[in-house]
């Protein structure tokens, strides 16, 4: 564990290049997706895990208890916060790689009986504990690279049982810990060739199941050519809706098969990967309070193509970026690798990525009161950069990560 957790009550972060993001809690569009909030040199103050003190210049403190960080000039920024990943699984892909390196598409393997039900049979064979174990490795890993909150999804069980043991071992992953988790439902994310009766059970008895046990849980769906059509997506949602449950919906990967439409109309609070959207469909989402959410280690990995994002910011969108972080089509943990995509494939500025994965992540999860920006009151959340300059965030690849890694208040990761 490269961890180096210390437990704090008082700590401060002086002579920082400080991007507060300050400002609305709601999506930044258009100049407000540019508006990094900057300090030149400031500090930021720390109690008990919470932001409560931001200001200009060199903070002076007579507290012989409260511990000083100097942060040398170098730039101090919110958190990440990754607000789509599939981290919760099973088993390992690595044979299917070879597969893609000799030429088959995602596709293909998913049709051949691989793909996300290659980690369905080994999360069906898998216990809670070992599931929880797992995904603890990888919001360590995760962490150490700036992130703080994390989304995670199930839909590696697609079954009753199986999915309520993959959002159990998402909660109990959770607790105790300093980083926030937020858990989503996607049993519709493949459709199960051994139950006929699959997408039936899925809406009439998981989905109210899950809804029971975790009240308020957002329902999600991976709406795709052999995946879940656009009609059977539309009477999952309508069930979930009745059931008190907010929206989000995979769309427009490799087809567009008309959802991105269907979510807005149905005020879903995101549309996450848009790689196929239509020029149309784009503007129509960008004009809607829905989200947008591009994933570039999606089209690293697998086929070299990506959102649109800056079209989609150019006609008003509201977007965020996110790893995808899963076996099969984006296996990186890594927001600064996603930024540097972004800003290389999408046409991001660094100060769009940061923006897309900070506070505009935090909206996604109905967060950006508690995360993703430098602001008293707030969750300290905070990561400490190795340059004084944000933009080595887009410049640079595979680099390290931070400094720092300050979450809850805490030093989670220090190098």
């Amino acid at each position: 564990m490269s961890a180096t957790f210390q437990s704090i009550n008082q700590l401060t972060i002086t002579n920082a290049r400080i991007l507060t993001l300050a400002g609305p809690t709601a999506p930044r569009r258009g100049d407000a997706l540019r508006d990094l909030g900057v300090i030149e040199r400031g500090f930021v103050r720390i109690e008990d895990g919470r932001i409560v003190e931001v200001g200009e210049g060199e903070e002076t403190s007579n507290d012989s208890q409260e511990i000083v960080i100097d942060a040398q000039g170098c730039v101090l920024m919110p958190a990440f916060v990754d607000c789509h990943t599939h981290a919760c699984w099973a088993g390992q892909r690595l044979d299917e790689f070879a597969m893609k390196l000799a030429g088959r598409s995602y596709l293909d393997i998913l049709e051949a009986g691989g793909g996300i039900m290659a980690t369905v049979r080994a999360v069906r064979a898998a216990s809670q504990q070992e599931l929880t174990e797992n995904l603890r490795r990888r919001l360590e890993r995760m962490s150490a690279l700036g992130t703080a909150t994390v989304e995670v999804k199930s839909g590696y069980g697609l079954t009753t049982r199986d999915e309520l043991k993959m959002l159990g071992a998402v909660r109990e992953a959770a607790s105790g810990g300093a980083m926030t988790i937020v858990p989503t439902f996607l049993g519709a994310h493949a459709i199960d060739p051994d139950n006929p009766k699959f997408i039936e059970q899925t809406i009439d008895e998981t989905l109210p199941a899950v809804a029971e046990e975790f009240p308020g849980i957002v329902c999600d769906a991976y709406c795709e050519q052999g995946a879940w059509s656009l009609d059977d997506t539309k009477r999952l949602f309508e069930k979930a809706q009745s059931l008190g449950l907010g929206l989000r919906v995979h769309a427009d990967q490799f087809n567009s098969l008309g959802m991105t439409r269907l979510a807005v109309d149905m005020n879903a609070v995101s549309v996450d990967h848009l790689e196929a959207t239509t020029p149309d469909d784009l503007k129509y989402l960008a004009k809607s309070e829905t989200m947008g959410v591009a994933l570039p280690a999606c089209g690293f990995h697998l086929d070299d193509r990506y959102a649109p994002a800056r079209a989609f910011v150019d006609a008003g969108g509201a977007l965020a970026i996110a790893t995808n972080y899963n076996p099969g089509s984006a296996p990186t943990p890594s927001m600064p690798f996603v930024i540097a995509l972004a800003c290389r494939k999408m046409g991001l500025a660094p100060a769009e990525a940061i923006v897309c994965s900070t506070i505009n992540a935090a909206c996604v999860l109905n967060l950006a009161s508690e995360v993703g920006s430098i602001e008293v009151n707030k969750r300290a959340d905070l990561q400490l950069l190795d340059g004084t300059d944000e933009r080595e965030l887009g410049y640079e690849f595979a680099s390290p990560g931070p400094r720092l890694t300050i979450i809850n208040g805490q030093i989670m990761h220090r190098r």
